[in-house]
């Protein structure tokens, strides 16, 4: 224990003092927390989400991120339930991913549905502002003077900025922490360390130099304790700060908060990773922290009485330097490489020590939720390994894992045989002989803004959108031509393109701040890496000291599904679901802890509570009542409603065929365009009937209506049945 943590045992009585000393809460801390949860056995929360972490395979011959890491694997399989049917939201990217699981909200109610920036039209033309900033920011703090917009960064269709995820808990007297989670501790410097010290602070006196110490990114930016009132974590920390939400439903005034490991490393008594390394600023961490940092911050804040933790881990595929001492002149790695089978070994023997030390003190599955999910998933580009039966390592019978055969990526073409295909695509479009002006947000799923801010449907944009989509280049992984738009990959759907009426439908829109509506959305062929830079040939983005291989953002299965781990009191031990046992997706997550947490949050979730994985015990008589009927609603509201629902692919389909018909007088596409608009109208009618009749079983009491639940089972099913019919004969449909 250090010199600061007897300082503050001073403040506190010997018996508090003694706990702290053991790693266990004080008994005011451990008193005051007062989660309601239906078996009142859930005493802390542990929720990590991971960047790009894989349960299937991206390779049949290799195991994946999961299975090498069988601590984690294993304490999901057999203490609770892996879902392997859950989804992420569009587009699929880490912030607004992250931000739905916080919220339960879809990207249309937070107005962050691009990332890890976002576009805006500003006076005409495109600037794109980080997704990553803190909770209560305003668009224009982000990239002044560029941005001169006033709306919450993070607005709710009423302009109003979204209600906090950690209000429920704090309310209820449970300290939350957080690390490198995104918006809810500080990322951007300066404006946010001004925003929580004050302009004249010696804090906002620090260097924004990240070359000099000390300065705001090691010190403030990564870290953040929001406290309930009364913690002495932050009552007897004189750097703890006003919890500022001024726009907080029902108010939020006397409330603290820690930001930064300058004063939260010395508040936990010092922090040292898994490794023995002191971790005492953020720097060298940046937002890509890997287990053996991150589990030690979580082990470290619950020992220190925190009962609620959120936590990000960075994936396992791109370097982390020392985990992979064979390869460190690479910057990403391809499935069964050495690099990669190294790194994920020591994430899996930092789980077994993160188990291991909670279950010492008394933190477990008994008394402990646990949730692990990934923001999303990837397409790995790169060429065929060699040898063909490489497959990195062997999971024994035991669940020991060993290294085996392992792959390497041997150069094509005389390009770098590992690295998305980079593309100039204005510059490609233009070489095609189509002038219009647009910028992209740099991405596989290219969100396109072209200047002037033209009409969706204007002519120029038509011819653009088609133009784009007709392009094939060659790719020198394959020698190959492929289409930009991914058309002919394999039987799922590899590509599509949409505009402001197909992203609607797809919650890629704001009611409040249209200017950051996409002109229209290309989702390409996942190979490619599309910018506004470089030429219009496709480069193989280098891997030697970084590089990038592993694309996200777009529609394809091994992008859209993820999994949820999750363990506990009130969870089932299912082991693994199958896929198609029931559909999840990020919003469903916010719910299910509310609801086995017993809290509520101030306003109506977009996802439904994952009953299917909850004991009897755990939900209330309103849950209880009519359950076959219950779950086949949400079945139906999740199929109708969410970005990765089959209402949402048939539209993309649907959609694709319109934009690039060229029909006389445009036909096809405007009624295809009027059709999406009227099923977009339609849905919404039914989801929020919906939405009302399971909130208010999930968290008012009140049992659903058979008789009405049965008649919106069967509306929606009826529109599934209008949209796949005109999958099926687009022709016909587009009459």
């Amino acid at each position: 224990m250090n010199f600061v943590s007897l300082l503050r045992c001073a403040a506190l009585s010997t018996f508090s003092c003694g706990m702290l000393v053991l790693g266990l809460a004080s008994p005011s801390q451990a008193q005051s927390c007062q989660l309601n949860s239906p078996s009142a056995k859930i005493k802390h929360v542990v929720y990590v989400e991971f960047d790009n972490v894989h349960f299937t395979r991206d390779n049949p011959n290799v195991p994946s991120d999961l299975e090498q890491m069988p601590n984690l694997l294993n304490f999901l399989k057999n203490k609770g339930t892996l879902d392997a049917g859950s989804h992420a939201v569009l587009i699929s990217h880490t912030a607004n991913d992250i931000l739905t699981t916080q919220t339960g909200l879809y990207s249309d109610n937070t107005s962050v549905f691009i990332a890890n920036s976002f576009g805006l039209f500003s006076g005409g033309n495109a600037v794109f502002p980080s997704s990553f900033f803190y909770w209560t920011d305003k668009v224009e703090d982000i990239q002044p003077p560029i941005d001169t917009d006033a709306n919450f960064a993070l607005t709710t269709p009423e302009g109003n900025n979204v209600p906090a995820p950690w209000v429920p808990f704090t309310r209820a007297g449970c300290t939350v922490g957080a690390f490198s989670t995104a918006n809810i501790v500080l990322e951007r410097t300066p404006f946010d360390v001004i925003k929580v010290f004050g302009a004249n602070s010696p804090q906002a006196m620090e260097s924004t130099s990240t070359s000099v110490k000390p300065n705001q990114t090691d010190d403030f930016e990564g870290a953040s304790i929001h406290c309930a009132l009364n913690d002495p974590i932050c009552g007897l920390n004189p750097n703890a700060v006003a919890d500022a939400l001024p726009g907080e439903p029902g108010g939020y005034a006397g409330y603290q908060a820690l930001f930064g490991l300058k004063y939260i490393a010395p508040a936990l008594g010092g922090i040292t990773d898994y490794h023995g390394v002191p971790i005492t600023g953020f720097q060298s961490l940046g937002f890509d922290p890997t287990p053996a940092e991150t589990l030690a911050v979580v082990e470290d804040m619950l020992k220190a009485g925190i009962p609620i933790v959120y936590a990000y881990i960075a994936d396992a595929h791109d370097n982390h330097g020392s985990l992979s001492p064979n390869s460190s002149n690479e910057g990403t790695f391809g499935p069964g490489e050495i690099g990669y089978v190294q790194q994920l070994a020591d994430f899996n023997s930092a789980f077994g020590t993160f188990f291991q030390h909670l279950k010492q003190a008394g933190i477990d599955e008994s008394n402990t939720l646990f949730v692990f999910t990934p923001d999303e998933g990837d397409h790995f580009v790169g060429v065929t390994p060699v040898p063909a039966n490489c497959d990195g390592a062997k999971i024994k019978r035991n669940g020991e894992v060993v290294p085996d055969v392992p792959c390497t990526y041997p150069a094509a073409n005389g390009a770098t045989g590992i690295g998305e295909l980079d593309l100039n695509l204005p510059l490609v479009v233009s070489n095609a002989g189509n002038a219009t002006a647009f910028e992209i947000h740099s991405d596989d799923a290219a969100t396109t803004y072209v200047n002037g801010q033209p009409p969706f449907n204007a002519p120029a944009v038509r011819a653009l959108e088609q133009t784009m989509a007709s392009q094939s280049v060659v790719n020198p992984h394959t020698g190959l031509a492929e289409s930009l738009l991914g058309t002919g990959l394999g039987p799922d759907l590899q590509g599509a393109i949409v505009d402001q009426v197909g992203q609607k439908l797809l919650h890629m829109h704001s009611e409040v701040d249209p200017d950051r509506d996409p002109t229209f959305t290309f989702f390409g062929n996942p190979n490619f890496f599309f910018q506004s830079s470089g030429p219009a040939t496709p480069v193989v983005g280098s891997n030697i000291g970084f590089g990038f291989a592993w694309n996200h953002g777009d529609i394809q299965p091994e992008i859209a599904r993820t999994f949820i781990g999750i363990v506990g009191p009130g969870v089932k031990k299912l082991g693994v679901t199958r896929p198609d046992d029931f559909f999840t997706d990020h919003v469903d997550l916010r719910p299910t802890i509310m609801m086995l947490t017993g809290l509520t949050d101030d306003y109506q979730h977009d996802g439904r509570v994952i009953t299917e994985i909850l004991d009897e015990s755990a939900l209330p008589k309103s849950l209880k009542a009519h359950k076959n009927t219950l779950e086949s609603l949400g079945q139906v509201y999740k199929q109708i409603n969410a970005p990765f629902g089959e209402l949402a692919e048939d539209t993309l389909q649907i959609s694709t065929y319109a934009i690039t018909s060229t029909s006389a007088g445009d036909t096809v596409y405007n009624n295809l365009e009027g059709k999406i608009a009227a099923w977009t109208s339609q849905r919404d009618g039914i989801a929020a009937q919906i939405k009302q009749m399971l909130d208010e079983a999930e968290f008012g009491g009140v049992p659903i209506n058979e008789r009405a639940a049965r008649q919106l089972i069967d509306q929606g099913q009826d529109l599934l049945r209008l949209a796949d019919g005109c999958v099926a004969n687009l022709t016909k449909c587009a009459k």
